[in-house]
């Protein structure tokens, strides 16, 4: 056998590993899920009970505080992430491009419990000192900003996962921005454009796919958090709509829950959790995978 097919067949042997990992993993959530989900049927996605005493469980707290903590934490990165990308691409000089890029890749080195540490002893005392007094004392009329001064709550998961996933998307789109031809940034220039111009058309109208699929990765890092957020969220399994009450999502209830877990019941409502964990994440890479090819279609157009 030559040597390319032993290189051919290995690694078809190693994407056969990867896709078998998954598919273990998916039948594993499944069969362990199967109890909760035959009493509960479809309906478990949408009870909000959580009552393991009672043997009550829903998922939709959980779900409420995933998907409201992750898009919020990218509505707060994702600004910041593009804009420190374009930085180091287009505007930095040499000499300090490479200490700030460090510093920003240094970010996602941290240990999530790290995270978790900083946003009890700082992160919570700021919301709580700070932005509660100033966003209750004049917009507290709102339903998104009433609640106790508690500190920990939805806002400061938030606030962790944006810090958390910001290295990731700076990431990405400074190597997407890395990647667009000078002569489009020359051509520009040479036409008059201003640096914001340059910019603007050149750069950033040019790499429309790249950014989302970078956001689409820090959305999934978030979606899947689990230590800095259960140490922050306050884990309450409620529904509210006020950035300062406690909440809850569906990775920190299974670090909170499973170890102690009473009964099989509890158990496989906490497996139901997982699964819907994993559905969740597979929806928005298949919906942003499509959504990008749909971008980069009529952008060639």
């Amino acid at each position: 056998m030559r040597s390319d097919d032993v290189f051919n067949l290995t690694l078809r042997a190693l994407a056969l590993a990867v896709i078998s990992g998954f598919l273990a993993l998916t039948w594993f959530l499944w069969k362990s899920a199967m109890p909760a989900l035959h009493v509960a049927g479809a309906a478990f996605v949408w009870r909000t009970a959580w009552d393991p005493v009672l043997g009550e469980f829903g998922a939709l707290p959980f779900l409420w505080g995933t998907l409201v903590s992750s898009l919020l934490a990218l509505l707060m990165s994702a600004p910041v992430s593009i804009g420190a990308a374009l930085f180091l691409t287009d505007i930095a000089t040499r000499g300090i491009r490479a200490p700030i890029a460090f510093l920003i890749e240094m970010l996602a080195a941290i240990p999530s419990v790290v995270y978790g540490i900083w946003g009890i002893f700082v992160l919570a005392p700021f919301v709580r000192e700070y932005v509660h007094p100033l966003l209750n004392g004049h917009l507290g009329f709102l339903p998104l900003f009433d609640g106790p001064p508690f500190g920990l709550g939805m806002l400061t998961a938030a606030m962790v996962l944006a810090v958390m996933i910001t290295p990731t998307i700076t990431a990405v789109c400074r190597e997407v921005f890395r990647s667009v031809p000078d002569p489009l940034r020359e051509a520009a220039t040479g036409l008059g454009a201003t640096r914001w111009e340059t910019i603007r058309l050149a750069v950033l109208k040019t790499s429309i796919s790249g950014i989302f699929g970078a956001m689409i990765l820090g959305l999934g890092r978030a979606l899947g958090e689990t230590m800095a957020v259960t140490m922050v969220i306050g884990n309450r399994p409620a529904i509210s709509i006020s950035l300062f009450k406690p909440a809850a999502t569906m990775a920190s209830v299974i670090a909170n829950e499973y170890a102690e877990a009473q009964g099989d019941a509890h158990l496989s409502a906490l497996a139901a959790i997982g699964l819907v964990l994993l559905l969740v994440s597979s929806i928005v890479n298949i919906g942003a995978r499509w959504i990008i090819k749909r971008t980069e279609s009529k952008t060639h157009v």
